[in-house]
């Protein structure tokens, strides 16, 4: 999976990075989302308040029509969305999200408004809601967009990215490489390296991983050697943080044990 603005007035940034998430919202608060056509297959990621991550899925996105929420008054009093309906055409970052939260709890309510001239704005995805200087903010392929989320085509295999971050400037995002598979017990390498907003990579020292026997520490190279126990064939979920740096997705290493050497077919 799996996040795209770069307004760089701060005020208009934070305005502009939410215009990206068309929902519907009903009477109960609920999602109320028209299926969408059968489209293209990205990988969603959406982190929220507190680095927390909302989800991480493989999805088929494309036209979606969602409904903008009167309780999306993140921007201040009269600033609610209409409720009247919105269709996205094609597949989009701001439909993916949308599409995803028809089946992911975590997700909702997401909270839209249409208050303003320029586009679409987003307060709220489920328990994370925009507040002072936060915002949402969208990167697909490990880049910021440079327009908003519903005028971002998506192509088969994109990695959309979906953050609450605090303030401006946005934080880097990290990115775990690990082996597919390691024997149970034996120490292997991993490597930890993080992207800006316009894609630029780079190691990371310090970052914490979890997942093995015991967390460890990454060099000024970005690597570190992590050992994972297993008594039975298994995939051990690694996962990499580092301060406020967007975490990393969960990195699955299959454990290989004794009579097992080999992952499953994916």
């Amino acid at each position: 999976m799996p996040r795209l603005i770069s307004f760089r007035l701060v005020a208009a940034c934070a305005l502009a990075l939410v215009l990206s998430a068309v929902v519907a919202i009903g009477a109960s608060g609920a999602p109320s989302i028209a299926t969408a056509s059968k489209g293209v297959p990205i990988d969603l990621r959406v982190v929220g308040k507190g680095n927390k991550v909302l989800t991480e899925e493989d999805l088929s996105t494309g036209t979606i029509a969602v409904k903008t929420s009167p309780q999306a008054t993140c921007f201040g009093a009269g600033t609610g969305g209409s409720g009247k309906s919105v269709t996205l055409r094609g597949a989009t970052a701001l439909g993916a999200l949308a599409q995803a939260s028809k089946s992911t709890a975590s997700l909702r309510p997401l909270l839209v408004t249409d208050a303003f001239d320029f586009g679409l704005g987003i307060c709220g995805v489920g328990s994370s809601k925009v507040s002072g200087k936060a915002s949402w903010y969208l990167k697909v392929n490990h880049k910021g967009a440079t327009v908003g989320g519903d005028a971002v085509k998506l192509k088969p295999g994109d990695e959309v990215l979906w953050d609450l971050a605090p303030s401006y400037p946005y934080p880097n995002e990290l990115a775990l490489e690990a082996p597919e598979r390691a024997d149970s017990g034996t120490s292997f390498e991993v490597r930890v390296v993080s992207y800006d907003e316009k894609g630029k990579r780079k190691p990371v020292a310090g970052a914490t991983v979890r997942g093995g026997t015991e967390p460890v520490t990454t060099g000024s190279d970005g690597r570190a050697s992590v050992a994972v126990s297993a008594t039975t064939a298994q995939y051990a979920p690694l996962t990499a943080s580092h301060g406020k740096d967007i975490p990393a997705p969960t990195a699955p290493v299959y454990v290989c044990v004794p009579g097992s050497c080999a992952p499953p077919a994916k």
